[in-house]
């Protein structure tokens, strides 16, 4: 998880609700010390201290993370790696030119 982002976040969510950090750290009774390190990206939050800064800022926590976490693997990836990595080397080359025709067909149009 990127902490800076995350803390990026917070801090745009804590502006947009109007509050300061002591209001915000009053509100998860924590430290206004706390908040502003989460805010810099210079200390881990708690599952549990997001929790309630979620439901402080009337968001949901994948609002919170969604800039801070990386994207996973979709079951398609997995399914062509697994395909790909199964084929011979004269099918993964048929397999590549299927795909460079696939991809320069529209741009052709």
């Amino acid at each position: 998880m990127n902490r800076f982002s995350l803390g990026k976040r917070l801090r745009e969510e804590r502006i947009q609700c109007g509050m300061t950090q002591e209001q915000v750290a009053e509100s998860i009774n924590v430290s206004t010390t706390y908040i502003g390190l989460i805010e810099r990206g210079e200390r881990s939050v708690t599952l549990e201290k997001l929790v309630l800064l979620a439901q402080c800022f009337h968001v949901t926590i994948d609002f919170l993370l969604q800039d801070s976490v990386a994207p996973t693997e979709t079951i398609q990836d997995r399914q062509l790696l697994a395909l790909w990595n199964a084929a011979t080397e004269q099918q993964r080359d048929m397999i590549l030119s299927i795909i460079q025709s696939v991809i320069k067909s529209p741009q052709q149009k």
